[in-house]
């Protein structure tokens, strides 16, 4: 009887262990503005292969979208409008769609003219890297590889968001 309890308490508190190591570990991974952002490498639908890490001194603004997604159709002019005006100061937008079947991606894209780098995450493994949540979501890096903002979904208005941000990861 007492090895069967002694048994049991240990199984408990093994199980309370593995949670928390879990814990960590998934803590440890969480996209943190002002942390590192996670470095990848993808072909751009120009054929392309961009990495993260060798982009370090552009500011490089990540927008994760799905075809299907309605803001994700009115934000991408705005994107564009971003990438016209500030890429000759150092600034480049990249989109990743997260969708696992790209056609419904590439028709999307057919109906806008759209210069920047298109990537697409057909495994999903960058999305979930970046944590993406809600379509679409947007990632700031700065010049030396550091998330400095994120934001989440698309409404009118957010292009000023977007370029104050963009302002001020200019002027540092």
């Amino acid at each position: 009887m007492l090895f069967s309890r002694f048994s049991g308490k240990c199984l408990i508190a093994l199980g309370v262990l593995l949670l928390s190591v879990q814990m960590l570990s998934m803590q440890a991974h969480a996209l943190t503005i002002g942390d590192a952002a996670p470095d990848f490498t993808l072909k751009n639908q120009q054929g392309t292969n961009l990495n993260l890490t060798e982009q370090r001194g552009e500011i490089i603004l990540i927008n994760f979208w799905a075809s299907w997604c309605g803001p994700c159709r009115k934000e991408m002019p705005v994107l564009q409008k971003l990438q016209d005006k500030y890429q000759d100061l150092g600034v480049q937008v990249w989109g990743v769609n997260v969708e696992q079947e790209n056609q419904a991606g590439k028709d999307f894209l057919a109906d806008l003219d759209l210069s920047f780098s298109i990537f697409f995450d057909q495994t999903n493994s960058l999305s979930k890297t970046y944590q993406v949540e809600a379509m679409p979501t947007t990632v700031m890096i700065d010049r030396n590889g550091k998330v400095r903002f994120v934001f989440q979904g698309y409404q009118d208005g957010y292009e000023k968001k977007y370029a104050a941000a963009i302002k001020q990861l200019i002027r540092e």
